[in-house]
Order: structure tokens, then sequence, then C-alpha cells
């Protein structure tokens, strides 16, 4: 079932929301926001992108794959969401399965033409829909962090995952899928996964899944508009305020063994930094460092 909307957000509104925005950030000189593309882009920021086209599946393998699919046979709409109620073969990070009862939580792909968006710039898409997550969830709890690179905690247990995967040709993202597990209804976990959480258990509250769903689009919407109109700045300042573990002594895993450090933090390319009590700063790529609960 395929389902179009399309926001009659005014454009004032995204001036209040972007004031220091730099929005030529992603062009060259000849695409600079003055004249003809200076409308098309206030006519962007006036619609909805992210969310206004739903394509809704009762059950699939795996939503990634199936925008995957869609994206070999055509070209959907910029910001369409696949949703399901259930995966069998639910995807996460290096090939870890995400644990999901019918039903209960959020399970969406949303595709993304991000062609403005340089290469070595992706990471500010992650930073964003992790954002926007935690821009949703605000909405019914007070507090929620990042993990590095893109899991979303609220205190030490996870209640979202993020997979992001992108298409580079050249010196541009083709295309981004991002995969989004959200944990709202689900009161029991049956996996072997260390913490996780969901609305429901943090709140003793069922929650309206469509409604759930039109909120996360709005909140990933804003937030995906911050990037396209070259706010990294601002992307940046915000994910770092919500990092987990941030300035704070834990311990991590890496090849040479356990050690204490502390996050002092995220590189442009989405490098985390940590400095060790000894005072040597090491950086790492995901999968190179791992937190201990």
């Amino acid at each position: 079932m395929i389902l179009s909307r399309k926001s009659t957000t005014f454009i004032c509104i995204f001036v209040i929301v972007f004031p220091f925005c730099n929005f030529n950030a992603n062009f060259n000189d000849n695409e600079k926001t003055n004249g003809k593309n200076g409308i098309q882009l206030a006519i962007l920021l006036s619609i909805m992108i992210i969310g206004s086209n739903l394509i809704f599946v009762r059950n699939l393998p795996s939503t990634n794959t199936y925008a995957g699919q869609l994206l070999k046979n055509q070209i959907p709409e910029e910001g369409t969401i696949i949703h399901t109620n259930y995966q069998s073969s639910g995807k996460g990070h290096q090939g870890n399965s995400w644990e999901s009862e019918d039903g209960k939580n959020l399970l969406i792909s949303i595709v993304l033409l991000p062609s403005m968006i340089s290469p070595s710039d992706q990471f500010s898409i992650s930073m964003a829909m992790s954002l926007g997550i935690c821009d949703f969830l605000n909405r019914y709890i007070r507090t929620c962090s990042i993990k590095w690179p893109n899991d979303i905690y609220v205190n030490n247990d996870k209640i979202a995952g993020i997979l992001i995967e992108n298409s580079i040709m050249g010196y541009q993202i083709e295309y981004s899928i991002t995969g989004i597990g959200l944990n709202v209804n689900q009161d029991r976990f049956l996996s072997d996964a260390p913490n996780p959480v969901s609305l429901k258990l943090l709140t003793g509250t069922v929650y309206d899944l469509t409604v759930c769903l039109n909120q996360l689009s709005s909140d990933l919407d804003n937030r995906y508009k911050q990037v396209i109109t070259g706010c990294f700045d601002l992307i940046r300042t915000d994910y770092l305020s919500r990092l987990y573990r941030l300035n704070e002594w834990f311990n991590f895993r890496d090849t040479d063994g356990v050690y204490s450090g502390k996050i002092l933090t995220v590189t442009d390319n989405g490098r985390l930094q940590i400095e060790r009590k000894s005072g040597v700063k090491s950086e790492y790529s995901f999968k190179e460092i791992e937190f201990i609960l």
C-alpha cells in the first residue's frame, strides 16, 4: 500500500528553524542559492521530504533490503519511507540482527537522494538521523543520548538503532538508505541483547504507532533539512551535546585490551576521539572500539 502526502508548512517557518545556516554550503559557484536556484530551495524547504511517500508491507525480511531493491528498479520519491510490522531478518551493523515483536515497534527505512552532500560530509546524515530520533523521544521522555556512532540510549539502555547504507558515485552520494528500529510498545525481549528498552517500559503507556510514525517523520524531516541547507555546525553541536559518556571516565576495549578513557569529541568524518589517563589520545572508526557497559 502506497500513500503520498505533502506538507503545507510555510517557508517562513524554515527561516526561523535555520537562522544561522549557510544555504550555499553544499553548492558550487554555479548552484548558489540566488535567482531560480534560491526559489527552488525555498520550495524544497516548504514541503515535507521525509515521509512524503509511505510504502507499507505487512511482513518483510528487511526494510533496508526492500529499499535497495526498489532503487534498482526505479528511483522513488526522495524521503520515501518503507515501513513494516515485522522483519524476519532485520539488519544491524555488520550482520547483527534486530529483534522486534510483530506489530509492536517502528521498523522503517528512508530513501534519501542527497546528491548535494559531499561524501566527506556523509557523517552529517548519521548525526541528523540520530538527532531526529532524539527529538521524537523528547516528546515523551526527558532525556536520551546518542551512543557513538548512532545508537540511541536512555540512561544505559538501548531504545533505537540505525543502519545507514550509502551509495557513492564519484564525488556524490547517489543515494542513502537509513534503516531505523525504534522500540515503542514491546515489553519483553527474548534475544541475548544486553540492554534493550522501549517507550512502554519507560512510561507504562501503549502508543499509537501511526501517530508515532507521523511524529518521527516530521522530526527526521526537520533535521534532514538542516543537512541539505548546510547547517553542519548546528548539527555537530547538537550531536555532541547528546553524546553518550562524553567527557566522563569509563572503560573501553580496543585491540590492546581494556583501558580507562574519556570521549573528547567526534571528528568531522565521524571518528571517535578518546583520551587515556596517560594523556594519549586515540581515534577510532566504527567497530575498532568497544564500550564496556
